[in-house]
């Protein structure tokens, strides 16, 4: 199992056996211990051994597989209890962001093996695990079938924060920044403007050189993890003549005289993660859808309608198998496009059909004729409909699920710059 280093477990252990033994219609909060078998972790053969050209995609190694599993105990020891509570306040817990941070110990092997959910990939030089970058997309998915607001810190932690470090920043900036958001920083990154949404490279935002440092005027909004992020990356234009050439990236800490940090945002989804405006006044700047599906199916079996489960009814069957399939092509998509990145293969136009896939694909002509739904709400909404009554109140979280899917098709690009770009790739193969 896995365990924060020092500390003692034993009444979270207790807590936990008290949960599965909890009837579902008491407790309707809690994790399903039903999962989609295509999301369980096995381990890859032996290439070598087995005479294979390559592994399927589902299949993990040794380090990946223990990391899925000690994510999913995580988030169901430290997440689950507070989901409902952080979604009504609209606050990430302390203790989670902490939980996070901190460093663990994996004692399912004879080996200690350690790890840090906010540097997967980042290397141990830094204070990171050390892991691969695939590691990073499992974990993500196993704290996104609890809390999808959690799942995007650690992703936006790992996937932008310290990837923008390790790849485009000089040497004295990684011994500064790497130790502190590996240790206790949150990152936050500042892109988009009231004007300046999927067309980012009109920005507004000016950073006006003055001798050997540069003045930076601007308002960024919708800025994610803004409200607890101690250190921003501010995307600015030196020289609007240039044009998109023109924009760098600054470094900006949260203490910095002139940066303004606002109100959040009342969402309507994942609420727990703050999204706020942020303000620069002369800044002086040197050069979705698995967790709802696990806990919905189950309660189909439960649920008895005219003498017989729900589910044994084969046309919820069908419903059922339809949106299990739309979720094993998302995943596998998405795992394709991991994979290769992690190789340094170029991943563009897959990350792409990925996201597009995942966020605006055709749904099966039975269910919704042929009107593009998005696999995540195709996926909640029907959700919602096998659960009958209960579904649509807050006693289940299977309403919240819905609410954190919709930011899907807007944020980290939309479907129509997705399609964009898959067709660029495609012009130049042909």
């Amino acid at each position: 199992m896995w365990k924060p280093a020092g500390m003692d477990t034993r009444e979270g252990v207790k807590a936990s056996k008290l949960r599965r033994h909890t009837p579902a219609y008491l407790a309707p909060w809690r994790v399903s211990p039903c999962v989609f078998r295509s999301s369980k972790s096995e381990l890859k053969p032996n290439l070598a051994s087995d005479g294979l050209a390559c592994a399927p995609l589902q299949m993990f190694t040794e380090e990946e597989a223990m990391l899925k599993d000690m994510v999913t105990k995580f988030a169901q020891e430290r997440v689950a209890p507070f989901v409902q509570k952080m979604d009504e306040n609209a606050k990430m817990e302390d203790s989670i962001i902490q939980g996070l941070f901190e460093q663990g110990v994996c004692t399912l092997l004879p080996n200690l093996y350690f790890w840090k959910l906010m540097s997967i990939e980042l290397g141990e030089e830094y204070g990171g695990t050390g892991a691969s970058f695939f590691s990073i997309i499992l974990a993500v998915e196993e704290l996104a079938k609890v809390d999808p607001a959690v799942a995007l810190v650690c992703e936006l932690q790992n996937t932008l924060t310290n990837k923008l470090f390790t790849t485009y920043g000089t040497e004295e900036q990684k011994r500064t920044y790497l130790p502190r958001v590996s240790k206790d920083t949150l990152g936050s990154f500042c892109l988009s403007e009231a004007g300046s949404g999927s067309d980012a490279f009109s920005l507004k935002t000016r950073a006006e050189k003055k001798g050997d440092y540069y003045i930076i005027n601007g308002s960024k909004m919708w800025i994610s993890l803004a409200e607890d992020a101690g250190v921003f990356f501010v995307m600015a234009n030196t020289d609007p003549s240039l044009g998109y050439r023109g924009i760098t990236c600054f470094i900006v800490d949260r203490n910095t005289e002139g940066l303004h940090v606002g109100k959040k945002e009342d969402k309507l989804g994942i609420r727990a993660s703050s999204t706020c405006p942020v303000t620069f006044d002369n800044v002086k700047m040197l050069g979705l859808a698995q967790g709802c599906f696990d806990r919905t199916v189950p309660y189909t079996k439960e649920r008895v309608q005219f003498g017989k489960s729900v589910f044994d009814f084969q046309g919820m069957q069908h419903q059922i198998a339809q949106v299990a399939t739309q979720l094993e092509a998302a995943r596998l998509l998405t795992y394709n496009a991991a994979r290769l990145a992690e190789t340094g293969r170029p991943a563009i136009k897959e990350a792409s059909m990925a996201k597009y896939f995942t966020a605006e694909v055709p749904a099966s002509p039975s269910l919704q004729g042929f009107i593009p739904l998005l696999v995540a709400t195709l996926t909640t909404s029907k959700c919602i409909e096998w659960m009958g009554g209960v579904g649509f109140t807050k006693n289940y979280p299977i309403e919240k699920y819905y609410r954190d899917c919709k930011i899907g098709t807007i944020y980290e690009g939309t479907s129509n710059i997705q399609l964009s770009t898959i067709a660029k790739f495609l012009a130049q193969e042909y």
